[in-house]
């Protein structure tokens, strides 16, 4: 071998060592991209929350700080603020007065001489409210022995169908209970506790167990009445949220109509329970978010879907939140257009009814476009395109895209789900407070009388007035109140 060739074999293997060196180090550097980019993915993830997601509000444990208002600015007082018009308490009837208590000078107060009084002029008044010491009536059914000569035998007339019926409590008091328990969110523990300090009463917690069931009871009619007309409703808006029960996984589901609520306690969260609820026959369009089992609910009957806008509002927010430009800017588009949208929906009074719905349709194409062209993609080494929260977003447009906007073209529904989501709100509250339900009886209780309190809510109606309602009904034996409004 030659000098020559001596030193060029050795700077070869260098060069292919080099090479080799080199081809690793990019392949580490491919590596720690990628890494980089999925832990910046998954730092976003963990900073999701009610406004960027579709997560709760009550799964923001940490709120971020309110912004600091300069010393300049200064601080707002407490009540009312200037401008704002005073509400007083109107006066109350003198047939609404049980005592009036007369207040006069029986002389004048500065030089002590005779006075005259004035009955033409209005005297000035104070007026008071007070329970009664004892507001509790307590009464005894005696059915008294009577002897028949001819039959010889003692007879005890039988106490009236209503009175049996009732036991314990009456109409007001039983009405009081359920009223209490699902109104005003009191456990067992703190309605005993009333009973005892404040009526002079103590019950037991099976007793009001008892109370409750025979509620549930009077108002099987109503919740019945209700499940057999919502197929027949041509908006219908629903929302689930889930509950423990005994350790039990449970979803209580809501049914938003215009003029009631309806809920379903389910043991899962399937499309089955809107079968259930609806049946294979409901041809009205269906307000909600975009779980999978409404978009099954959908293929399966063929049915219209308006997904909540407010959801995809905060699902894009987080494309925003994401690592990459493109995918920021993506984001930002769709962003933009549904501004657009929003800001022709609040300005409605300033279109004709025509040209309303022509402004939303170029709103709703834009947004479209928006979510369909110039998509950020990732690809693998072999050119095959990597999931990613973009590549998620435009295949949901491409295929439920234009339920988005279903409510351009369907009267009374709404572009969001948030009457639903409203309406489930105060239950996951009475669940919080009171300890939610232990059983198929106490599941069933709640379903009605969350149902009566959302409705006569809805309705500006009394829920204890028809509580009691359906309870006379059903110690009388006369048919049960309507939760439908009687039409107008």
């Amino acid at each position: 071998m030659s000098s020559k060739g001596s030193i060029i074999e050795p700077l070869r293997k260098e060069i292919d060592s080099l090479r080799q060196e080199i081809r690793q180090l990019r392949e580490l550097v491919d590596q720690l991209k990628s890494e980089n980019k999925r832990l910046k993915e998954k730092l976003a993830t963990s900073k999701k929350n009610s406004r960027n997601s579709s997560k709760p509000p009550s799964s923001d444990i940490v709120k971020p700080q309110k912004p600091q208002t300069s010393e300049n600015e200064g601080k707002r007082k407490p009540g009312g603020q200037p401008g704002h018009p005073k509400h007083t308490r109107p006066l109350f009837r003198e047939d609404q007065i049980n005592q009036s208590h007369p207040h006069v000078y029986p002389c004048c107060p500065d030089c002590g001489g005779d006075v005259e009084l004035r009955l033409d002029l209005e005297p000035r008044q104070l007026q008071q409210i007070e329970i009664e010491k004892v507001p509790l009536r307590r009464e005894a059914h005696l059915s008294y022995a009577v002897w028949c000569e001819d039959c010889e035998k003692i007879h005890y007339k039988p106490f009236p169908a209503h009175v049996v019926k009732a036991g314990f409590f009456q109409e007001r008091i039983t009405a009081l209970v359920a009223y209490m328990k699902y109104v005003c969110h009191a456990s067992f523990s703190t309605i005993r506790r009333y009973f005892r300090d404040v009526l002079g009463e103590s019950i037991s917690r099976g007793f009001l167990r008892k109370v409750l069931k025979k509620v549930t009871t009077c108002l099987d009619d109503p919740y019945d009445e209700l499940l057999k007309r919502l197929p027949l409703e041509t908006v219908v808006n629903v929302d689930e949220t889930g509950h423990k029960d005994k350790g039990d996984k449970f979803w209580t589901w809501v049914f938003r109509a215009e003029l009631y609520v309806l809920f379903k306690i389910d043991k899962t969260r399937s499309t089955q329970v809107l079968i259930d609820v609806l049946g294979d026959d409901f041809n009205g369009a269906l307000g909600c978010d975009y779980f999978s089992s409404y978009q099954s609910y959908m293929r399966r009957f063929d049915i219209l879907l308006q997904f909540c806008i407010a959801h995809l509002i905060r699902d894009v927010r987080f494309l925003t939140n994401l690592p990459g430009k493109e995918t920021k800017a993506y984001g930002h588009r769709i962003l933009d257009g549904l501004r657009g949208l929003f800001k022709i929906i609040h300005n409605r009074s300033a279109y004709t009814k025509a040209s309303f719905r022509a402004a939303l349709e170029q709103a709703k194409q834009t947004i479209i476009v928006a979510a369909t062209t110039h998509v950020p993609r990732v690809f693998d080494k072999n050119g095959k395109e990597l999931k990613s929260h973009a590549k998620n977003m435009v295949d949901r447009f491409l295929k439920h895209g234009e339920a988005y906007f279903t409510f351009i073209t369907t009267p009374g529904m709404y572009p969001t789900n948030n009457i639903a989501e409203q309406a489930v709100r105060f239950i996951v509250i009475d669940r919080h407070v009171t300890q939610g339900t232990r059983s198929f009886a106490g599941r069933k209780t709640a379903e009605r009388l969350w149902t009566v309190v959302g409705t006569c809510q809805l309705q500006g109606r009394s829920a204890f007035n028809f509580i009691l309602e359906a309870v006379h009904a059903y110690f009388h034996g006369h048919p049960a109140p309507s939760l439908i409004p009687e039409p107008t």
